[in-house]
C-alpha cells in the first residue's frame, strides 16, 4: 500500500506532466494571448531609402505569426498612418499575456529620448520632432497597460541623414543612434533589445535582411529555448556577421523564463507518454487503460458523482487516487521529481500552477476545450485520467464557478 507522501508525489509528478501536455495541444488550446505590433519603414521621402527595412518587418511578422501572435503590421507608414496603427494596437494588446513591438527603419535620439521616423518626416526644426516623429516611450506606454510580459525589438539605429540635418538646425542634441532605455520605466517582465549598443549605428545589411533582423528570424522561434538564450545567440550572430562592428544591446527585467516556442519540449513529453509513468505508478485507474485511448469503440468514462463541478469543492472523479480533491487543490503544489526521465529540471521544478502559467482563468480556457471536445480527444491518456478532462469540461459548463 502506498503511503500519503508516496501518493502525493505521484499526483504532483502527474500534474507537472499534465501541464506540459496541455502546452502541446496546439494553438487552439494555448492559454496565453500574444499580440504584436510590427512596423517597418524603408521608402523615405526626404532621405535615401532603406533597402532591407520592410523585408525585415515582413520576415519578423511571419515568424511571430508562426508563434501564435496576433500580429498588427504596417510598412512604409506616414506619421498619421503610424499613429492609427499604434491606436489599433493599444486597443488589441490590452489584457495580453505577451505584448511585443518590433520596429525596423530610421530612428534617432534627441534630448536623451528616442524617436521612430515615419517615411514622410522632414525634420527641419525643433517643432518637427513632435509633429513628424513618434516617441518610443509613447509606444511603450500603449503596450504596458494590463499586459503580462513586454518584449521590444528596435532595429532602428541605421545611419540617419535626417538626424544629422536635424542636429544642425536644432538646439537639442541629436544623433542617429538610439539612447539606452531603462526597463525600470517600462515595468517588470520587460525585455528591450536594440540592434546595436547605445549611441552606435547599426547596419542595414548587404543581404536580404539586416544583421539584427536576420539573427532574430533565425533564433526567435527556437524550440524549447529561453528568450535570454535566444538573445545571446542573436548577439553572437550579429557580432560575427559584422566583424565585431555591431553588438546588440539588451536591457531586461524578467521575473521568470520566457519560452516563445515550447513545442519541442511538449513533443518530447508526448512522445514519451506511451512508456513513461512516474516512479511508483501502478496500473491506470479503472476505465483508463491504453486500449481506451486507442480503441475507437471505447467510451469516455463518466464521473462517479452527480451534480455540477465547482473549482473549490471536492470532486468524486471515480478514481481513488484523486477522489475527494478539488480542482483548485490539483493545480497547486510542487513536483518532487521529474515526471519524465531526462526532462530538463527547469520544466518541472516549479509550482504546478506555474508550469504552464496555470491560473483559474487559464484552466477555464482548457475546460472549455474539453467541454466541446469529441470522444477521440477525451479518450486520450492524461496523467489524471480521462475523468479529469471530463471534470474540467463539466466545470466549464458550470461557467467555471
Amino acid at each position: 500500500m502506498m503511503g500519503p507522501m508516496h501518493v502525493m508525489a505521484r499526483l504532483l509528478g502527474r500534474l507537472a506532466l499534465a501541464a506540459l501536455i496541455l502546452a502541446a495541444a496546439g494553438a487552439a488550446a494555448h492559454a496565453d494571448r500574444r499580440v504584436a505590433l510590427v512596423l517597418a519603414n524603408g521608402a523615405y521621402v526626404n532621405a535615401p531609402p532603406l533597402v532591407n527595412a520592410v523585408r525585415d518587418g515582413e520576415a519578423i511578422r511571419d515568424v511571430l505569426t508562426g508563434l501564435d501572435f496576433e500580429v498588427i503590421a504596417g510598412f512604409d507608414l506616414t506619421k498619421a498612418e503610424t499613429q492609427a496603427m499604434i491606436a489599433d494596437y493599444a486597443t488589441s494588446v490590452r489584457g495580453a499575456d505577451v505584448a511585443l513591438f518590433f520596429y525596423a527603419g530610421h530612428g534617432m535620439q534627441a534630448g536623451g529620448a528616442n524617436y521612430l521616423v515615419p517615411v514622410d518626416a522632414a525634420l527641419e526644426d525643433d517643432i518637427s520632432l513632435d509633429f513628424e516623429t513618434v516617441a518610443v516611450d509613447f509606444v511603450l506606454r500603449q503596450m504596458s497597460r494590463d499586459t503580462g510580459v513586454r518584449l521590444v525589438f528596435l532595429d532602428a539605429c541605421r545611419d540617419n541623414p535626417l538626424a544629422a540635418a536635424f542636429a544642425e538646425r536644432s538646439a537639442l542634441p541629436a544623433q542617429s543612434g538610439l539612447a539606452e532605455i531603462r526597463v525600470e520605466g517600462a515595468g517588470t517582465d520587460t525585455l528591450i533589445a536594440f540592434a546595436t549598443s547605445p549611441d552606435a549605428v547599426a547596419f542595414d545589411g548587404a543581404g536580404a535582411n539586416s544583421p539584427f533582423s536576420a539573427a532574430l528570424v533565425d533564433h526567435l522561434a527556437a524550440a524549447n529555448t529561453p528568450l535570454t538564450t535566444v538573445m545571446t545567440r542573436v548577439t553572437g550572430d550579429v557580432y560575427r556577421a559584422t566583424g565585431g562592428a555591431q553588438r546588440p544591446w539588451i536591457n531586461a527585467s524578467l521575473t521568470g523564463e520566457i519560452v516563445l516556442n515550447p513545442a519541442d519540449a511538449a513533443d518530447r513529453v508526448a512522445a514519451a507518454l506511451p512508456g513513461a509513468n512516474p516512479p511508483g505508478a501502478d496500473t491506470p485507474p479503472a476505465g483508463e487503460t491504453r486500449a481506451a485511448a486507442t480503441d475507437p469503440a471505447a467510451s469516455v468514462p463518466g464521473l462517479a458523482g452527480s451534480g455540477p463541478v465547482f473549482f473549490d469543492a471536492p470532486v468524486l472523479f471515480g478514481d481513488p487516487t484523486i477522489d475527494g480533491m478539488s480542482l483548485s487543490q490539483l493545480i497547486e503544489g510542487k513536483p518532487l521529481y521529474s515526471p519524465v526521465e531526462g526532462l530538463p529540471r527547469e520544466y518541472w521544478d516549479a509550482q504546478c500552477s506555474s508550469c504552464h502559467q496555470w491560473t483559474r482563468d487559464r484552466l477555464c480556457v482548457q475546460g472549455r476545450t474539453y467541454q466541446t471536445a469529441g470522444e477521440n480527444v477525451l479518450r486520450l491518456e492524461h496523467p489524471y485520467g480521462a475523468r479529469f478532462k471530463v471534470a474540467l469540461g463539466e466545470w466549464a459548463r458550470n461557467e467555471c464557478r
